[in-house]
């Protein structure tokens, strides 16, 4: 029987682990360890919407967040979306998160999430959570917050990333979301020459927070560049 694309990216997320060094006050939260559940309905995601061997689009995100993925294991869903829009309940957590409410907007108009599983595949350079220590208890965190951060994840991105693309995920153009990440992004390539191009998209975070007014403009500026042909 031939593997999937879903075999491939549940292989993938099954085995992750980062065993590297942190600076201090940084920790990595590793959502498939943590709740056994996480590791179920990620499964069912991608057994509905990746079970071929489509070669797709990349989108890359910074890391996940505490309520997003690392809670469902899946990129930019939450738990209300993840049942209210795949079809997929989550019994031990309830979470809410602004980027998964834009993003889900944007596939609504991209023509349902089918139709956009079936061109593209999300994920992150740093494929775990990471959040940080402050007064008030632990807060997400960018894997580009802190310099000695970014210096002991670098190589462990790299090499997710070149996991990542093994999956078949086309690397003529890549979709960078945030403008911070893609300056980051942009020395893990000129290191690794991972993509062609680089096509660099508002985060949808700042998107919700700062610009919920133009909010139609961003998605069709999202959809506009998703669905450009190569020439």
């Amino acid at each position: 029987m031939n593997t999937t694309f879903a075999d491939h990216v549940i292989e993938f997320n099954k085995n992750l682990n980062y065993t590297g060094k942190l600076p201090e006050g940084f920790e990595v939260l590793n959502p498939y360890l943590d709740n056994p559940e996480t590791l179920t309905v990620m499964q069912k995601f991608y057994h509905k919407y990746y079970n071929d061997s489509a070669q797709r689009k990349f989108i890359i995100g910074i890391n996940p967040s505490r309520h997003g993925a690392g809670v469902t294991g899946v990129p930019f869903t939450d738990t209300k979306r993840l049942e209210s829009i795949c079809g997929i309940k989550m019994e031990s957590a309830r979470t809410h998160e602004v980027s998964s409410v834009f993003m889900y907007d944007m596939i609504e108009e991209y023509g349902g999430s089918d139709l956009f599983y079936k061109d593209i595949y999300i994920n992150s350079p740093f494929p775990l959570a990471i959040v940080r220590k402050t007064k008030n208890g632990w807060l997400n965190a960018n894997y580009y917050d802190d310099k000695k951060l970014f210096e002991a994840v670098k190589d462990f991105m790299i090499e997710s990333l070149q996991k990542h693309i093994s999956l078949n995920l086309d690397t003529s153009e890549v979709f960078v979301l945030g403008k911070k990440n893609a300056d980051f992004i942009l020395k893990l390539n000129k290191e690794a020459k991972l993509f062609d191009t680089m096509t660099v998209l508002e985060h949808p975070r700042y998107i919700q927070q700062y610009k919920s007014k133009e909010k139609q403009l961003y998605i069709d500026k999202y959809i506009l560049a998703l669905k450009k042909q190569n020439p």
